[in-house]
């Protein structure tokens, strides 16, 4: 049930463009390694560039005359096909390589020549910065004939010269070993603690017995201290372990840090103001997530870029799409929306998640005793909208909205009423590539059952909620809600499928059960009509154990409905029960975040972290928090902050997931725009971005190269490439928005 997300590394584009084979000369001896002539002494054959390259032989190197005026790496390139790789060999993959004017980027890639031109390995050195000379060892993840070393060398404004030399692909190496850098072994977190909040870390260490601690403020000066709780060896780690509890400490400061048994931990602060600005930042991640508009430089600083996805060459645009072939005769306008991660596509299953926890963080506000809707009130995140007398979180969620309700399907059409499940490019594209530069075909998906229902769920909580601001939008959002839950009792069976993974991620789910009644449940908090109460009080999902180890997400949303149901005021019989099993569900969290020695609410079976692991951390948290609100006792609100400790730092390889907070954070998230890794010009996602976070599935070839065998916590990796690790997505960050608001409220 997992989407497919594919590092791609576009050689679609490449492909696309006209091959030169280079002149040739006298074949030389027959190389021993996967590289054929690789030292240029007498000829550049087999080695072709694109065809707006010309390259030839100089002082027994290949030389390329780059044009410039390109826009992607692979507009133009040198490379060689029919490149032998054996699954599980490690390679050394070197060459050298100068650029004539200094400290252009090249792409180097070894990948499959042939669709669906998937890059197994990809490295992106900037010529003459560091040496001329590169080498770098990968595992490869297949088996093929057909593989393909290429060097990419487009994207400059200015022409430029490039010269190689001693290119190799030699295989039977020993692969080197991957040992992140985990820094000190005692784990905070980096960013802060509440004064009056619980305040725990980890130590690494080999000791069995109790060890002292200190705890000292930015000037050095002991301010508390204590001994050390052995734990053990922690499964999710595979380390062993002390617990440090320092929760007696409550006076505010900054640059605090913990030591213990020789070691220093990274700094921390103890003061909330943190989490107000983590309020914020995570929740205007999505403004530079819209589709369908330009982003402003003066409201994003370093983000502005020109409006994807509108028709304007190269983008073919979202206002007049087409489906697959044979799945529909018409076109829809389905413009604006949030790019749903790192790549180009919109999707209404995981936009309808998004958005329901988007705009939860503001019901929640609405009626939660320490809520207050000011905090993301009008002006609050610098949007287009800001200053109109909506709250900007609404504006936010209803950039996304508007584009969800374009996505159903017309009346007097097949399925009218039904929602299309998805609509992205018709192949993968590459990274770097701004969403404007996207010169691919767009296309709606087939309508599935699960789409109609995350539409009229979030359309339906929508009309509550806008209600109050727009009765014009309210009641439009109302109308699709019915009409799409009349589609989908019609039609209760569509599904999406699994093999529908090119171009975007599939999220294939056969099992709508759940989708049903989330769905049935908003419209009943919408309309209070019996038709909906009784379906709710029905459906199996009501009574059903929901709150699992791994938590809730787009492909399990029956906690979506339950929660709602426990927090929004209805008048439904028996909604006693409903809210004691959100607080037997918060128990059984609460016992999980006790047992695990990094303190999280997160124990999946067999220790195999899922795709997305830090959100489902923070969803299982978000049950704790609502079972402060419903009872308020304290434990709960303790486990929930605590929960936030994990995800800022204090976790095994010691790193903050959320960019941009914390001395150590994830910066490299997969991304087509978000891309410094790749190209200088472009930035790093903006702070307050959530990493996908440890994965044991590793499914990108990157983390494969680099991860095999790793246990729990270790399978992460911050690398653009590893987008089975290191995505950035928008339910991602709905769940850290909504955690976020909840934290900075407890201050």
């Amino acid at each position: 049930m997992k989407r497919r997300r594919t590092a791609l590394l576009s050689l679609t584009a490449l492909l696309a463009t006209a091959l030169t084979a280079l002149p040739s000369a006298p074949a030389g001896a027959e190389e021993v390694e996967q590289v054929r002539n690789g030292t240029f002494d007498t000829t550049t054959d087999p080695w072709w560039t694109t065809s707006n390259v010309t390259a030839g032989l100089s002082d027994g190197r290949l030389c390329a005359d780059v044009p410039g005026g390109t826009t992607n790496r692979w507009d133009a390139a040198v490379g060689q096909n029919d490149i032998t790789l054996v699954k599980g060999e490690s390679y050394r993959f070197s060459f050298s390589a100068t650029g004539t004017p200094a400290g252009h980027v090249v792409r180097a890639i070894v990948g499959l020549s042939v669709s669906p031109y998937d890059t197994y390995y990809e490295v992106t050195p900037q010529l003459s910065v560091s040496g001329d000379t590169y080498s770098y060892t990968f595992t490869s993840p297949v088996d093929t004939a057909q593989g393909q070393v290429g060097l990419q060398l487009g994207g400059s404004a200015d022409p430029w010269r490039f010269c190689m030399d001693d290119v190799s692909l030699l295989g039977g190496v020993a692969p080197e070993p991957y040992e992140p850098d985990t820094g000190p072994r005692v784990r905070v977190n980096q960013v802060a603690y509440l004064p009056a909040g619980p305040k725990n870390a980890t130590l690494v260490t080999d000791a069995t017995a109790k060890l002292p601690w200190e705890l000292r403020n930015s000037g050095g000066r002991v301010v508390a201290r204590g001994t050390t709780v052995p734990r053990g060896v922690d499964a999710s780690s595979g380390q062993n372990v002390h617990s440090i509890d320092f929760g007696a400490y409550r006076k505010k400061g900054t640059g605090f840090t913990l030591v213990a048994d020789g070691e220093t931990s990274r700094p921390f602060d103890v003061d909330a103001s943190a989490y107000e600005r983590l309020r914020l930042d995570s929740a205007k991640y999505y403004y530079t997530q819209r589709s369908g508009i330009e982003i402003r430089e003066d409201l994003r600083p370093g983000y502005g870029r020109p409006a994807g996805h509108v028709g304007v060459a190269p983008n073919q645009g979202d206002t007049g799409v087409p489906c697959q072939p044979g799945v529909c005769d018409y076109t829809l306008d389905v413009s604006g929306g949030w790019y749903d991660a790192g790549d180009h596509g919109k999707y209404v299953v995981n936009g309808g998640i998004s958005t329901w926890e988007v705009l939860s963080t503001h019901e929640r506000a609405l009626h939660a005793r320490t809520g207050d809707a000011g905090k993301l009130g009008d002006g609050t995140l610098a949007l287009p909208e800001s200053r109109n007398k909506v709250p900007d979180i609404l504006d936010e969620a209803r950039w996304e909205l508007e584009f969800l309700l374009k996505m159903q399907v017309p009346a007097g059409k097949p399925l009218a009423g039904m929602a299309h499940h998805k609509m992205h490019d018709e192949q993968w594209t590459g990274l770097p590539l701004l969403p404007s530069d996207d010169p691919q075909k767009r296309e709606l998906h087939p309508p599935s059952t699960a789409a109609t229902l995350n539409l009229a769920a979030t359309a339906a909580q929508a009309a509550r909620l806008y209600r109050s601001y727009d009765k014009t939008f309210a009641g439009k959002a109302l109308a699709a809600a019915r009409k799409a839950w009349s589609a989908a009792l019609a039609h209760p069976d569509r599904y999406a499928s699994e093999s529908d993974g090119i171009g975007g991620g599939a999220y294939s789910d056969s099992d709508v059960t759940d989708d049903f009644y989330w769905a049935a449940a908003e419209l009943y908090l919408s309309t209070g009509e019996k038709q909906f109460e009784e379906y709710v009080l029905k459906s199996p999902v009501h009574t059903a154990d929901i709150f699992k180890p791994v938590g809730f997400d787009w492909a399990r949303t029956g906690a979506a409905g339950r929660l709602d149901l426990a927090t929004v005021p209805n008048k439904l019989p028996g909604r006693d029960k409903v809210r004691q099993s959100v607080v037997k569900g918060a128990d059984r969290y609460l016992a999980t975040l006790k047992a695990q020695p990094y303190g999280m609410p997160y124990a999946p079976d067999g220790n195999t972290y899922d795709w997305g692991s830090s959100h489902q951390v923070l969803n299982n948290a978000v049950v704790l928090a609502t079972a402060y609100d419903l009872t308020g006792s304290s434990k709960y609100r303790d486990g929930a902050l605590q929960s936030m400790d994990y995800i800022l730092g204090r976790n095994a390889l010691n790193i903050s997931y959320v960019t941009g907070y914390g001395e150590v954070s994830s910066q490299n998230q997969h991304s087509r725009w978000y891309a410094r890794q790749l190209d200088p010009d472009l930035p790093n996602p903006p702070e307050g971005t959530l990493a996908g976070g440890p994965n044991s599935g590793i499914q990108d070839p990157y983390a494969q190269s680099k991860l095999q065998g790793c246990v729990g916590q270790f399978c992460y990796i911050d690398d653009i490439q590893s987008w089975s690790t290191n995505e950035h997505t928008i339910n991602w960050n709905a769940a850290l928005t909504r955690m976020a608001a909840f934290v900075a409220d407890q201050g």
